[in-house]
């Protein structure tokens, strides 16, 4: 598939088969996010897989809202960073979680990304606070989102391109 297609084919998606993800499979996304760009090169990263049905379970009630979705999924990935490492390290994140969601669209998975950055679960707790204390990991590290990963249970339509706003787009 060309690039091209790629992006065009890739939307979240939030309902998901209960066939799991091969550890090839596995291994390839992670071999993509591994492989992305940060800056200065530091790759201050961490990647945490789950794939334990409970901890998916518990990922799932990590926001007060919309992120339900895990729960369903068949491994979660949890993108991590050392905060300390450098000040770029949410967009460093950001580009190795939208690279895997790529990856993920490549192998006809499916994926969607949970923001857990700024965002806090029912009893006001913040999301990463959550997932740290739940994954078991130090305080230094921070969470940025959590794709949640399976086969889709539905189909989405290819994202329209008659309707890219071009407007926003200055030359």
């Amino acid at each position: 598939m060309d690039f091209k297609d790629l992006v065009q084919k890739r939307r979240s998606i939030r309902k998901f088969t209960d066939e799991p993800v091969s550890e090839e499979q596995l291994r390839t996304i992670l071999r993509a996010a591994l492989m992305a760009p940060t800056g200065h090169s530091q790759r201050g990263w961490h990647f945490v897989v789950i794939d334990d049905k409970e901890k998916l379970t518990a990922l799932s009630q990590c926001r007060e809202a919309g992120s339900d979705f895990l729960r369903e999924a068949a491994v979660a990935i949890a993108v991590c960073y050392d905060a300390s490492a450098t000040d770029v390290w949410v967009e460093d994140a950001s580009i190795a979680a939208i690279t895997m969601q790529y990856q993920i669209t490549d192998l006809g998975l499916g994926s969607c990304w949970c923001q857990v950055r700024l965002r806090s679960n029912a009893a006001g707790v913040s999301a990463s606070q959550t997932i740290r204390q739940l994954l078991g990991l130090p305080d230094h590290i921070e969470v940025e989102c959590v794709l949640g990963i399976g086969h889709p249970a539905i189909e989405r339509k290819l994202q329209d391109e008659d309707k890219l706003n071009w407007d926003c787009v200055t030359r």
